[in-house]
């Protein structure tokens, strides 16, 4: 007999705002626990030194997880001049000092060779694998390995903050697979006075945004007021959210029904459309799947079986 997987049958997404000092693992756990749901997800790292926009999938919401990843990235982060970290970022150990420090005009200059479709090597502390190892776990042990440089694509780089003292604001939006510890460690190497990430905040993924993000002390007090878990629930987005870049398809509950069995099905009638590629499906207002329509039909790829 399969095992039964324990909590609520919760499916939605949830737009959290991580505070910083917590891992994305650990704010997947809390949130877990308190809408008590079965299965959860999170669709995109955040470092613990970074705050703001987490999505995070709540069962059947995990497997649109994907579609969420491959949005457009935005940030707002603080780059620290005149040290270079092993992590890029504040929280680890300095590894070299300078005494330079760069002008804002210097600053907006360099920005736009980071602009475009560009080669970044991420950092030595990432999640990255180097032989079946995490480079993370490499870099704690000193081993020695190299990561290869990576393409990536950065839409915008704005300075929008400088002190001239030490440091500068920075906002970027990018695409998947972009580190921002690498954008500050690249661009303090090009300004000759070395650089790291002082403080990060995600302010965008795909379509969630920072306006819509809910912090932990909400959902704590959420949880503990009158209305309690129904107050929660009040709070989560549909499945479908997700799924906004994809056109939806209206189906007959016969339909529907072929489809949840794996089976693919002709779009008849007047209204159908003439398309191709990547859609999802709905009956009566609930999602059914997410399928790829060629020559007419629609044949399931993923296939939702949502509570309710």
């Amino acid at each position: 007999m399969a095992r039964q997987r324990k909590g609520l049958a919760i499916d939605a997404w949830l737009v959290f705002d991580k505070p910083q000092g917590m891992t994305s693992t650990q704010a997947v756990s809390r949130v877990k626990r308190l809408f008590q749901a079965n299965k959860a997800g999170h669709a995109g790292t955040l470092d613990p030194l970074a705050t703001g926009v987490l999505p995070i999938a709540l069962g059947e919401a995990t497997k649109t997880v994907a579609f969420v990843m491959d949005g457009r990235k935005e940030y707002r982060f603080t780059v620290r001049f005149g040290a270079e970290t092993d992590t890029d970022d504040a929280d680890g150990k300095i590894v070299a000092t300078s005494d330079r420090r760069p002008s804002r005009a210097e600053i907006d200059a360099a920005l736009p060779q980071f602009v475009g479709d560009i080669l970044q090597v991420p950092p030595r502390y990432s999640a990255l694998k180097v032989d079946g190892a995490r480079a993370y776990d490499l870099a704690r042990d000193d081993e020695a390995f190299e990561l290869a440089a990576r393409p990536v694509q950065i839409g915008r780089l704005e300075l929008v903050d400088w002190a001239e003292d030490d440091h500068c604001v920075i906002e970027a939006e990018c695409g998947k697979g972009t580190y921002v510890r690498s954008v500050a460690r690249d661009l303090g190497r090009l300004l000759g006075c070395l650089g790291h990430v002082a403080t990060l905040r995600r302010t965008r993924v795909g379509i969630f945004s920072e306006d819509e993000a809910i912090p932990l002390s909400r959902l704590e007090a959420l949880g503990a007021g009158a209305e309690g878990h129904a107050a929660l629930l009040g709070v989560l987005k549909p499945v479908e959210t997700a799924l906004g870049d994809l056109p939806e398809l209206s189906l007959s509950g016969p339909d529907a029904a072929r489809l949840k069995m794996g089976q693919a099905v002709l779009l008849r009638g007047r209204d159908a459309p003439i398309m191709a590629g990547a859609a999802y499906a709905t009956s009566r207002g609930k999602l059914v799947a997410i399928g790829d329509v060629a020559q007419g039909e629609l044949r399931p790829r993923r296939i939702f079986n949502l509570a309710g």
